[in-house]
């Protein structure tokens, strides 16, 4: 599980940076003003649907029921069932994005109700969203392809295929740009064109595999109900963060102009271990977790779920203290070039803070979730999920004037630790999860190598280092603080070199019978 998790992590990492660069790019072209923050919700549609599909709820809908198909009825049942899901899902989803391109000044007026004040930019962010929506039709097709693949035991292509993402937008905005088009413009038509070759490369990626999929007239069959009844209450209970941070959109759309883009570029900074840790092993946990539990191995299933929590806190906890302590050297560093002033950077920086307070409990969201969804039971999430949007909704309406960009924040970070303490409450008192005395023992040391790390960094930056010639400043610090917590991580014991050889090492290949075990 945790090779699965480090080859999707590894393709992430690169796609989140790629992602850098286009931020670094669009940040210098457009700033923090009135276009970005058009565009930024523009774009949060087809993230929310991307994340909640691409890492979320249809994921922890369809591998569970195409896995358990797989295993105990075999390939034709198996890829019945796919095609029956991707029957349905190519009609009903293409009615909604042509439904949400006819009604998008309605949508906005719930995603973004400040833009009406402004004509001119609430005008630009409909046509830039109209632009971009076809994106999602296409996009939830991938998850069912990515879908079909993982469960297989094949990670690599659905990995791979959010980089295109990123490149499309790139080579979008200088060819476009160059060519007359508006950047803003420039940008959305790259979304739209990146939907494109990720299904074309998904598509080819299952015929590859063996398992293309043939189209038939939409029926709702036993297997299909399943599905989609777990689909419906998953959409929250595994996107409850995108949720919170679609309401931040909405809120922040309130506020002074700027805040919505500032507030992006603080999350895309802190999405990148929260993408590359927490979707890799949220990827990789859930059909082990589906196998064992399927199987009746609930104790193999608890040491599962345990090892992941260690390995993501493992690298999450560092990242959070990190965030906090240099995160104005890093705003300033990826961002304030152009139009994208010192103040911003300062605004992006003090809600990266509030985010990286949170940053470990969107991690743990993603690993105690599929300890629900491998069981079938998709309710449970959603119960809690609503009451952390209730909570962050309520901590936004109180702390969005006191406190701005950094309250919006704030607001996310609080209710993610809410939804972690129940996930892991109720499947605590389940007997599906339970910290064992090795867990327990690294998440203290890894903490004590943290808080160490975090004021090392501190005296780091108080002593100038930050001074030297961009980006060799906050090179410097970033390798400070590697250097530091792996120094006093491995004399206290948070880890050990040897378990890190293991996981790195290549697993040998798979046989069919294996992958479908």
């Amino acid at each position: 599980m945790i090779r699965n998790a480090l080859t999707v992590g590894a393709w992430t990492m690169g796609s989140r940076v790629l992602g850098f660069l286009r931020d670094i790019l669009i940040a210098a072209m457009l700033g923090a003003g009135p276009a970005a923050d058009a565009f930024f919700v523009a774009l949060r549609l087809p993230n929310l649907f991307r994340r909640l599909f691409g890492e979320g709820a249809f994921s922890a809908a369809f591998i569970p029921a195409y896995a358990g198909t797989l295993a105990h009825e075999g390939d034709v049942p198996a890829r019945r069932l796919a095609e029956e899901i991707a029957s349905i899902m190519v009609i009903g989803l293409f009615a909604l994005m042509l439904l949400g391109m006819v009604f998008m000044p309605v949508l906005l007026d719930a995603l973004a109700p400040g833009f009406r004040a402004e004509p001119a930019k609430f005008a630009l962010a409909v046509r830039l969203s109209r632009i971009t929506f076809p994106y999602l039709w296409l996009i939830c097709l991938c998850a069912l392809f990515a879908g079909v693949l993982n469960a297989r035991g094949r990670f690599t292509t659905a990995s791979a295929a959010p980089i295109l993402f990123n490149i499309c937008i790139i080579g979008a905005l200088f060819v476009l740009h160059r060519a007359g088009q508006r950047v803003p413009e420039a940008l959305a038509y790259g979304v739209a064109l990146s939907g494109i070759v990720q299904f074309a490369l998904l598509g080819r990626a299952m015929a590859r595999a063996g398992v293309p999929l043939r189209l038939h007239r939409p029926r709702l069959t036993p297997g299909a109900r399943i599905v989609l009844r777990r689909l419906g209450p998953g959409l929250i209970g595994a996107g409850v963060t995108q949720i919170n941070l679609t309401v931040d959109t909405i809120i922040a759309s309130l506020l002074p102009n700027g805040t919505v883009s500032v507030l992006y570029y603080a999350d895309r900074v802190n999405q990148l271990p929260l993408g590359v840790i927490g979707a890799a092993l949220a990827t990789a946990l859930l059909p082990s977790l589906s196998r064992q539990f399927r199987r009746g191995e609930t104790e193999a299933a608890r040491g599962t779920l345990n090892r992941a929590i260690e390995f993501g806190l493992l690298l999450t906890l560092p990242g959070a203290a990190a965030l906090g302590a240099i995160g104005l050297p890093i705003m300033r560093t990826l961002f304030a070039h152009g139009a994208f002033s010192g103040a911003d950077a300062a605004r992006s920086a003090a809600a990266l803070a509030a985010y990286a307070v949170g940053l470990p409990a969107f991690v743990l969201v993603k690993l105690f979730t599929p300890g629900f969804f491998a069981r079938g039971d998709t309710k449970t999430p959603v119960k809690i999920g609503i009451g952390a949007v209730a909570i962050n909704l309520g901590f936004n309406l109180a702390l969005m004037h006191p406190l701005q960009q950094v309250g919006i924040a704030l607001s996310t970070s609080i209710a993610a630790w809410f939804n972690v303490g129940m996930l892991a409450f109720l499947l605590a008192k389940r007997g599906d999860f339970i910290a064992d005395a090795r867990l327990t023992g690294r998440i203290a040391r890894i903490a004590i190598a943290c808080a160490v790390m975090a004021a090392g960094l501190l005296l780091l930056r108080g002593a100038g280092v930050m001074g030297w010639p961009a980006p060799l400043g906050l090179v410097l610090l970033v390798a400070g603080g590697t250097a530091i917590f792996a120094l006093v991580g491995l004399a206290i014991g948070a880890f050990r070199v040897d378990e890190l050889r293991i996981l790195l090492r290549r697993p040998p290949p798979l046989d069919p019978a294996a992958q479908a075990g």
